[in-house]
């Protein structure tokens, strides 16, 4: 099969490297790719937002699949028009992808189906979200744009004028587009877990789950980015757990889709709060997540081409997946300055020597190639990911790769898998 990536970053590496080991692969080809991806597949300097030029490629190089990894071209309508062109795509519709692109419309589809979230309201102006946020008793509070916003649309407030301010910046334009609405919503306590399944629309094949670090410094602190590192299983979602989960929240929002004539094909990411009354939905997306992608293909013994194939054609229902009964922990390298300004182009050294440390992959996230030499190209720029038959044991082999990577420039977090690592040292 010739199969067409669309993406850049260290999701769609981690994706391209999965892919290019199965046997139905003919030619790979990532548009527009990396600095790493470009090692493995045949990356074309294309704007994804073309879509007549995605389905122009698509044609001359009679692609048999296509898997797109981004969500704002899911939510543009990137996989309806691929589709109408006569092509095979991995991923929802753009009515499907409103379950990541707009915040409000997930609330109300949980509300609709019963599926347990947290309490919230939406509004269109900042007078009427202020006086919702006056009547509430309880604080922290959750101000969200409605739209795409890169992961930066988020507040949780611990003050009234913090949720106030936050409020303002959204009608004010901070978000553009995606502030045009706001969902004010209750915050949950409890530990949060990424849970991951294949949808065709009908069935459901759970995969596996992981944990994200959001905050940008060590002990969970500093602002939100769009991940710092991840590890997989989440030990919070055990098997019972993640029955409930399929029970409560995604069988109900799958059956949900169809009912309302937008199913949803592709992978649903949804990111849960597990609290004393058990999980909550905090929000969904449409596609694999980064960092939480790079552990999971590491895990995944089964061919990815044929999952995604099959999810592309509504053959879920008798399908299964194997995984590695190994952790896999990620961590990303950051241009110093990230998640606010950030310079790039310096160079990364060192990345052959990192990639000799065993049980280790290095997934490039924000790189480019000048000769031979790799330089940044981004906020989050590497993820050093490693395998290993405990955390403790992934977390030391992604360190020590990631110590002898040679660029002065970046950052990480040193604290990757702290919740996992301090339930495996109770036990």
């Amino acid at each position: 099969m010739n199969v067409l990536l669309i993406g850049s970053g260290g999701r769609e590496h981690a994706l391209a490297w999965a892919l290019s080991s199965s046997p139905l692969l003919t030619h790979l080809i990532c548009a527009p790719g990396n600095g790493g991806i470009s090692a493995i597949a045949d990356c074309v300097p294309l704007d994804i937002g073309d879509h007549a030029a995605v389905i122009a490629l698509a044609k001359t190089e009679d692609i048999d699949l296509v898997v797109v990894g981004p969500e704002a071209p899911l939510v543009a309508g990137l996989a309806d028009d691929l589709r109408a062109a006569g092509f095979k795509v991995f991923g929802p519709s753009k009515a499907a992808a409103q379950l990541e692109g707009s915040k409000g419309y997930t609330k109300d589809l949980c509300a609709e189906a019963g599926i347990p979230t947290g309490a919230y309201g939406r509004f269109k102006a900042a007078a009427p979200a202020k006086a919702y946020v006056a009547e509430r008793n309880t604080l922290p509070i959750v101000i969200k744009a409605d739209g795409l916003a890169a992961g930066k649309g988020v507040v949780v407030a611990t003050t009234r004028i913090d949720a106030n301010e936050a409020i303002d910046a959204c009608f004010d334009g901070a978000f553009g587009a995606a502030g045009a609405e706001v969902v004010v919503e209750e915050f949950l306590d409890g530990e949060e877990v990424s849970f991951f399944a294949l949808c065709d629309g009908e069935n459901v094949l759970p995969l596996a789950t992981a944990q994200d670090h959001k905050r940008v410094g060590d002990g969970d602190t500093g602002p939100n980015t769009g991940g710092m590192g991840a590890y997989s299983p989440a030990p919070v979602a055990t098997p019972a757990m993640q029955d409930r989960i399929l029970r409560e929240v995604i069988r109900p929002t799958v059956a949900a889709m169809k009912k309302r004539g937008t199913p949803f094909q592709g992978v649903l990411f949804a990111g849960l709060m597990i609290g004393k009354e058990g999980p909550k939905l905090i929000e969904y997306n449409c596609r694999f997540g980064d960092p939480e992608c790079q552990v999971l293909m590491m895990r995944l013994k089964s061919d990815l081409l044929t999952a995604l194939l099959a999810t592309a054609d509504g053959g879920l229902k008798s399908f299964d997946l194997r995984w590695r009964d190994e952790v896999a922990l990620t961590v990303a390298l950051a241009s110093k300055g990230y998640p606010g300004s950030y310079t790039t182009g310096s160079e990364i050294r060192g990345l052959d020597e990192a990639a000799a440390v065993e049980g280790v992959e290095i997934f490039h996230a924000g790189t480019r190639r000048d000769g031979d030499r790799t330089l940044s190209a981004g906020g989050r720029v590497l993820n050093v990911t490693a395998r290993g038959k405990t955390v403790a044991e992934a977390q030391a082999r992604a360190y020590a790769a990631v110590d002898r990577i040679d660029w002065p420039e970046g950052f990480c977090r040193r604290d990757i898998g702290w919740r996992a690592l301090a339930r495996e040292r109770g036990a």
